[in-house]
């Protein structure tokens, strides 16, 4: 058996991990069963060599994250809109003969309605976490002169903004299970990477962070943000706003290098690099409840053998480390 990375996200109620062929996203229904549902995927870096290239392929993972997590997080909203589902129900009743045909315009649509939902996502988030900082720092010209202090300013504000931004939502009532189904997910993979049965009893034994989760990749982009526009120096306000749009692919693209790094080596280095990242899940993350860590062992369970990944992890019998 190989060694991989499983992946993960939470949802609403619910988690989607993603393995090396597959994502699974398990919810927990207001039926309180839990429904797995499976989706054959292989990432645009296994399909392609030229995609993984150090620092593309970390361009074209975030956009895959991004894809994959706004459909998962629609599909998991679909089991609480209950007259949605029962009119569907009904309407795949009346008309049979017409159902397959349905089925693929109802696909066609959902897949743009997740492109325009990414597109607008990636806009939004850009425009706020991106250009308002820029615009915000450049009254710091009627205080100094000085371009240093003047793009410190703007990486500060940036994150400032991002956290401000957790902090906020992370007061809401369903964000609030999310952050749980969050804690559940690490703990999870915490536990499988650990050589542990995936118990809930051994889950639970686990920190709720990781080092290669989103928000440590998110919070890694704005640090090494703040050291690549130091050198990218200029008067002219759009300028410098077209410049940090430019530069977003090769940020993401480094950040995604160390994330990569951070995860397979365990190291001071890698440690002490992954510290603030760690510390923003503090945030973004809290303790699940049994029932969480169940729907998260569900997803896993969906996506790979975990008996047989635990037996490597504990002989140390991966088809990579035979190399």
């Amino acid at each position: 058996m190989k060694k991989v990375n499983i992946g993960g996200q939470a949802v609403l109620e619910g988690v989607m991990m993603k393995g090396p062929e597959s994502y699974a996203l398990a919810v927990r229904t207001p039926e309180n069963n839990i429904d797995v549902q499976v989706t054959q995927y292989k990432s645009v870096g296994e399909r392609h060599k030229l995609a993984n290239i150090p620092i593309v392929r970390g361009v074209i993972n975030f956009i895959e994250s991004l894809y994959i997590g706004i459909g998962t997080l629609m599909k998991s909203s679909e089991y609480y809109d209950d007259e949605e589902e029962e009119s569907e129900k009904k309407s795949v009743k009346k008309s049979e003969k017409k159902s397959e045909k349905n089925e693929k315009s109802k696909e066609a649509a959902d897949k743009a309605y997740m492109i325009g939902t990414l597109i607008i996502s990636l806009v939004i988030a850009i425009g706020v976490f991106m250009l308002i900082p820029v615009f915000l720092a450049s009254f710091m010209k009627k205080f100094t002169e000085s371009e240093f202090v003047i793009n410190l300013t703007e990486g500060i504000l940036r994150l400032l903004l991002f956290l401000g931004y957790v902090a906020l939502i992370s007061l809401m009532k369903d964000i609030k299970r999310t952050f749980m189904y969050h804690g559940a997910e690490h703990k999870t993979i915490n536990c499988l990477e650990a050589g542990d049965d995936l118990t809930v009893e051994n889950v639970r034994k686990h920190t709720r962070f990781h080092k290669r989760c989103g928000t440590s990749f998110v919070f890694i982009v704005m640090f090494i943000s703040i050291i690549v526009f130091m050198f990218v120096r200029t008067d002219v306000l759009w300028l410098k706003m077209i410049s940090r749009l430019v530069l977003i692919p090769f940020i993401a693209g480094i950040a995604y290098e160390f994330i990569r790094y951070a995860g397979r080596h365990e190291n001071a280095v890698s440690n002490i690099l992954s510290i603030p990242g760690l510390w923003v899940q503090r945030l973004t993350t809290r303790e699940p409840d049994d029932d969480m860590i169940e729907v998260a062992i569900a997803s896993v369970d969906a996506v790979i053998d975990w008996h047989e990944y635990v037996d490597c992890v504990r002989n140390d019998s991966f088809e990579d480390s035979k190399k």
